[in-house]
């Protein structure tokens, strides 16, 4: 057979021992009947001031990589099962307690008196650790993983300072507490959690807050130092950022390879057959009560061969990341796909609004991230304006409710708005649609100076625009707009209800609906005139030279 030269480092991998194959099916939102589907087949672009072009929304995976597929209870033979497992259930909580009781004390008497953690934790501290690291094994055999299977081995901490693992369940920093004993990598937010986060210390924990770029620089710096020190143990990081179900890899966060050492992959899997194990769409509670009630639960542990940084610095670490990521979803027969913690916030925020499928409001920030440049917190304050439009169950928003929230009368530049995000033509929009198009206009080089421009031509003050100029500029454009329409309009960009607009609060408004500078498009005539002549005079010189 021919080898496919086609396949790139997202590509579904075939060939898995078990026969599984991952397949994904392109624009599986159909709203409505649907259309012809061409992108950018209207001429009128209500954009066309900025010179931002058609909007292009890459196709999202069909899968949720976040999901437990087993987090309900069903079956005659589960529901058998817990019911059997009880009294053997009761003896594992006891187990349980016992060994987190025995680690945390060891722990308490490893760090008495250790004043400089920044140090090389000593060596007879290293060995109270022990105790602690037993008494995690225990941990794991209460909660059914009686026997871990085992596949290569670690390479030596010299060769290899780093190790990165995907990241299924709460279950693996665990595992390689006992079999590492590593410097981990977690959320500051874990130091406060209970006999844990003393634990944790003694793992010489590199903390870090995600929302912080400090943070996460010192984090890189930290990881640098202990993993050039052959004194520290390795570092051990799971840069997916976040829990998966295992059935595919997510993007890598950089900092396990911005410090360019050599490292090893970890391939984590847990074989099930009625108990996903994977900590997604679960509580913790349940997802414990359902591990002690198991006769066994299964774990594999796959350590792969080292990836080292590039020879050359044109290859940089999101490269290094990718080869990193290919190599364990390789392991695994899944695919990589472009999710990131921001999904998981889209997520768990779309669940909370009650929406029935919150799994259609992810939209692989990590690709939106890196075409925009855009906070997850931005992500979720748009996500809250869609939200309002009133979803339909398959997530998409319709014409009437996208201008109502907007304040747009329904007229007919109204609808190229609309038409301008719903670049699939089906008559209603995703939430990955309104997401890149407000963000393309947005992120637009023109769009600061378009605000300035629409606001210097309303005010005459310089300060503020009253009612009356917001009202005569709008009535440029919107044909027989009414004084309760203005009103509505002007209150969106009146944020501090003082019955005028300074340009603090028209800015602010449209960086949160900047799809709203269109309705200001003819006072912006000059700035699209003069785009149209910067675009001439290139043409021109592409001509002569």
């Amino acid at each position: 057979m021919e080898a496919n030269n086609d396949l790139n480092l997202k590509s579904p991998l075939l060939g898995s021992k078990n026969g599984e194959v991952n397949i994904t099916i392109e624009n599986d939102v159909v709203c409505g009947d649907g259309l012809d589907g061409q992108i950018g087949s209207d001429p009128f672009d209500p954009f066309g001031f900025l010179s931002v072009g058609s909007l292009q929304v890459p196709v999202l995976y069909t899968i949720d990589p976040f999901k437990n597929r087993t987090a309900r209870i069903e079956g005659v033979y589960e529901w058998v099962k817990m019911l059997v497992c009880l009294p053997v259930a009761l003896v594992r909580v006891v187990l349980f307690g016992l060994a987190l009781f025995i680690g945390y004390l060891a722990t308490k008497v490893a760090l008495h008196g250790w004043v400089d953690r920044r140090d090389p934790m000593p060596r007879w501290r290293c060995r109270v650790m022990w105790v602690t690291r037993v008494c995690a094994r225990c941990i794991l055999f209460s909660w059914g993983y009686h026997w871990i299977k085992r596949k290569g081995r670690p390479a030596p901490r010299e060769i290899a300072p780093i190790v990165v693992s995907n990241h299924v369940s709460f279950i693996e920093p665990i595992f390689f507490f006992y079999e590492l004993f590593p410097t981990i990598v977690a959320s500051d937010s874990h130091d406060s959690l209970p006999a844990v986060g003393t634990i944790i210390r003694a793992m010489q924990v590199i903390y870090v807050n995600r929302t912080s770029p400090l943070s996460r620089k010192f984090a890189v710096d930290e990881i640098k130092r202990k993993a050039s020190s052959d004194q520290f143990p390795r570092v051990l990081l799971f840069p997916e950022g976040t829990t998966t179900n295992g059935r595919s890899i997510i993007s890598f966060q950089l900092g396990a390879f911005l410090p360019g050492y050599p490292i090893q992959p970890v391939a984590v899997r847990y074989p099930f057959v009625h108990f996903d194990q994977s900590w997604g769409h679960i509580s913790l509670g349940m997802l414990m009560f359902r591990m002690f009630t198991q006769f066994h639960n299964f774990m594999e542990v796959e350590y792969l061969p080292i990836v080292k940084p590039p020879e050359n610095q044109k290859e940089n670490a999101r490269r290094f990341a990718e080869r990193t990521g290919y190599a364990i979803a390789s392991a695994l027969n899944v695919v990589q796909t472009s999710h990131a913690y921001g999904d998981v916030m889209l997520l768990m925020e779309a669940a909370e609004m009650k929406q029935e499928n919150p799994s259609r409001f992810m939209v692989e920030m990590a690709e939106v991230e890196s075409a925009y440049h855009i906070s997850n917190q931005e992500a979720l304050d748009f996500l809250h304006m869609f939200l309002s439009m009133n979803p339909d169950n398959s997530g998409c928003v319709m014409l009437p409710d996208f201008t109502r929230v907007l304040r747009l009368k329904s007229w007919i530049f109204s609808e190229k708005i609309f038409a301008f995000l719903d670049v699939e033509k089906y008559g209603r929009i995703t939430f990955k649609q309104f997401l890149c198009g407000s963000l393309h206009v947005l992120k637009s080089p023109l769009f600061r100076h378009a605000c300035e421009v629409a606001f210097s031509s309303m005010s005459t003050r310089d300060s503020y625009v009253s009612k009356q100029e917001f009202r005569d500029s709008v009535g440029l454009f919107v044909p027989n707009i009414s004084n309760d329409e203005v009103s509505d309009l002007f209150n969106m960009f009146d944020h501090d209800r003082d019955g005028k607009v300074s340009k603090d609060d028209f800015f602010d408004c449209l960086r949160r609906n900047p799809l709203l500078i269109a309705i200001f498009s003819p006072l912006l005539q000059d700035l699209s005139e003069t785009n149209q002549r910067e675009a001439a005079g290139v043409n021109r010189l592409n001509i002569i030279y």
